[in-house]
């Protein structure tokens, strides 16, 4: 991967820095957030940090991006949720020495139901994923790619996380179903997880060409000021292929403006997590 520019993501290595844990999360579908999470977490593992995604998402769209097809996935998320198993028991390499995946296996589907009636339902992610458990890998992040559904997977994903990451696309109808996310993030915050942040809001699917991607872009940048990205994603049909090819748009075609756009917002994620940063709300 010599090849990949990554001059533009560039952060200070800080010696026993807790791991990051990030929710990707929207309830509405088609918003570019398994786009995001992959290509996210394959700048963030370019530019040298120790990452690990975790597939919450019974779709397995993540675990197919990053070349896991279904027949070589074997236990994942799942399995974590319901059994005993490890963190590390589940967790595959990818095409990235510093990218390892905990995959979606089909029978995620089911386990919103099977989760229902247990104990501490909304914490069977977080107990897994947590310092003390017996997972021994250490990452710098954790990225959660998230059902688009505000059911009892998300909550997990969230209930996990330290902060959340809102894709928003430029489209009419985006802003008004931000607000039902942002009303559950307030809950999980008061209920279940008073550390959680919003990691920040990103732009996707931007087309210059539209105006109403303009007026998306502004009404979010008035409401939610600094909390969203500088950085935004462009329609591209580069971002389109690169999931067929089970490859990031970064690793299928680097150049690409949709790839370039992605090693930009992966820096912008990395100078949010410094130290006594405040740009997250």
């Amino acid at each position: 991967m010599s090849d990949i520019p990554i001059s533009a993501i560039t952060a200070s290595k800080h010696s026993g820095q807790a791991t990051t844990v990030i929710a990707i999360a929207n309830q509405k579908g088609g918003v570019g957030k398994t786009t995001t999470t992959i290509n996210l977490a394959t700048a963030l593992a370019v530019a040298g940090k120790r990452v690990l995604l975790v597939d919450l998402d019974p779709q397995g769209n993540a675990s197919t991006g990053l070349g896991i097809g279904r027949e070589d996935r074997g236990a994942g998320t799942y399995a974590l949720l319901t059994d005993t198993v490890t963190a590390d028991a589940v967790t595959q390499k990818t095409f990235l020495p510093s990218l390892s995946i905990i995959a979606a296996e089909p029978d995620l589907a089911g386990a919103e139901i099977e989760l229902v009636g247990g104990a501490r339902r909304e914490f069977k992610l977080r107990d897994a994923l947590r310092p003390n458990s017996k997972t021994s890998i250490k990452y710098d992040f954790v990225l959660i790619d998230c059902p688009p559904s505000l059911g009892l997977l998300t909550l997990n994903g969230l209930v996990a996380a330290d902060s959340v990451l809102v894709p928003l696309q430029c489209e009419f109808f985006a802003l008004e179903g931000l607000s039902q996310l942002m009303r559950t993030i307030e809950a999980v915050k008061r209920n279940l997880n008073t550390a959680l942040k919003l990691e920040g809001i990103v732009l996707t699917m931007y087309d210059r060409r539209n105006n109403l991607s303009d007026l998306v872009a502004n009404d979010a940048r008035g409401f939610f000021g600094e909390t969203v990205y500088e950085t935004v994603i462009p329609r591209n049909i580069r971002i389109s292929e690169a999931p067929s090819h089970g490859k990031p748009v970064i690793i299928y075609d680097h150049r690409s403006p949709g790839a370039q756009a992605y090693i930009k917002l992966a820096a912008e994620v990395l100078r949010r997590s410094q130290p006594n940063n405040g740009t997250r709300a």
